[in-house]
């Protein structure tokens, strides 16, 4: 199986080329849409959103992922093993939170290039292919580094505002296990408690719970926290207790 995770939002022609060189080189390979939406240019909120939801894919699947704003430039292109799933991007932290949380890891650079290659669309000329040989069960095509593309500078769990979903729900890049039970959460200068789930307040209560992937998650019963609380991805969140 192959998992798309790009920031090619949800209109326009750029997953759908990938898409077409994924069935040209890995044929009847299923190819899932995981996100399509991740922080548009924003590596290390999206490093957060992917380590909460990888670990619920299957192992033996090769990510393709895509946030990719020094494209053409010198950052390095690379494949991760983690915990025995395969991830093809840019080195430019996307895979540090997986690399960090995993049992066992290695990493490679890849130095194999396409006949073809554009300066600004690496995601179909390079990536692609190289996810395509990965779910053929071939190796990867490039040279091992254990430190390539690695940002040992953030932190393990992130108080910002890492994604908004189609309800408004303002997701965290907080792992809710790691935070005290009766941990209150201080955004956009509101104090708020914590719910076990949405029936648990009353309609229009602003909240936070531990979404079904493990992260902090902000929401308003029957509401939209965005256009609440005004957050957007990167707004700080302050853990209290």
């Amino acid at each position: 199986m192959i998992v798309l995770f790009t920031d090619f939002g949800l209109s326009g022609p750029y997953t759908g080329q990938m898409k077409a060189v994924l069935h040209r080189e890995a044929p009847g390979i299923p190819v899932i849409d995981l996100f399509a939406d991740a922080p548009a240019t924003n590596p290390a909120a999206s490093a957060y959103l992917l380590a909460a939801y990888a670990v619920w894919i299957p192992a033996g699947t090769a990510f393709l992922c895509v946030v990719d704003p020094g494209v053409g430039g010198e950052r390095p292109a690379v494949v991760v093993e983690a915990d025995q799933r395969w991830y093809v991007g840019p080195g430019n932290g996307l895979f540090e939170l997986v690399q960090r949380r995993a049992g066992k890891t290695r990493s490679w650079e890849i130095d194999w290039r396409p006949e073809q290659l554009s300066a600004s669309f690496h995601g179909r000329d390079l990536f692609a292919p190289v996810a395509a040989m990965l779910a053929r069960g071939e190796p990867p095509p490039g040279q091992p580094r254990d430190d390539v593309g690695r940002q040992p500078d953030w932190p393990d769990d992130l108080a910002e505002i890492v994604y908004l979903d189609h309800y408004g729900n303002a997701m965290t890049g907080l792992r809710a296990a790691m935070l005290p039970p009766d941990a209150k959460l201080a955004a956009a200068g509101r104090m708020l408690e914590r719910a076990g789930t949405f029936s648990d307040r009353l309609p229009g209560s602003v909240f936070w719970y531990e979404n079904s992937n493990g992260l902090a998650e902000i929401a308003v019963n029957q509401g939209r926290a965005d256009r609440e609380l005004g957050l957007a991805v990167g707004s700080p969140v302050e853990i209290t207790s």
